[in-house]
């Protein structure tokens, strides 16, 4: 593929970043999203390392703080992550003494796991570190750009919903979009 046309898809990078190798040259948007995603999730990185958190785990703690004790396998279904990924993180965030894990009272069987009281000092720190996460990535857009942003990947996410494993998760408001 020329450079000229390369260029017409949309496949030059942003300057001082690297441009999109040949064989993505025919998918240049799930590149640039693949990229966009990688350096969100590095930037949100570095903001929940000051509070102790691996990237995944607030995900995890915003469940609970919104819905209270629930079933590990339920937690496991919402969050869409792999159950030894969640197994390992409720241990973390346990001996971080974010999250408590008790057996539920009506299966014992299965184990039901709950934020506690301390984890709520982490609440407000939290929605600081994505406040300040949503600053940093929508720092080159004007409110409107980052509505039409906003829109767009709503839209996005509810095409890739509609098409994903009936055991992944997607909100519901993204199906709307």
């Amino acid at each position: 593929m020329t450079t000229h046309v390369a260029q017409e898809r949309g496949g030059t990078a942003p300057q001082g970043c690297p441009g999109p190798p040949s064989a993505v040259l025919d998918g240049p948007v799930s590149h640039a999203l693949s990229r966009v995603a990688r350096l969100h999730r590095i930037a949100a990185g570095r903001l929940l390392r000051d509070l102790g958190l691996h990237p995944g785990q607030e995900f995890v703690m915003m469940h609970l703080w919104d819905n209270g004790p629930v079933r590990q396998s339920e937690l496991i279904k919402s969050v869409g992550l792999d159950p030894s990924t969640v197994t390992k993180m409720l241990q973390r965030l346990e001996q971080a003494g974010h999250v408590r894990r008790s057996p539920d009272p009506a299966d014992r069987r299965a184990s039901l796991v709950e934020a506690t009281e301390t984890s709520c000092g982490l609440l407000q720190r939290v929605r600081e570190a994505w406040a300040e996460l949503e600053r940093q990535t929508l720092a080159g857009l004007d409110g409107a750009e980052g509505a039409e942003l906003l829109r767009l990947l709503q839209k996005v996410e509810g095409a890739l919903c509609a098409r994903a494993a009936a055991d992944t998760p997607c909100r519901a408001e993204a199906a709307d979009g």
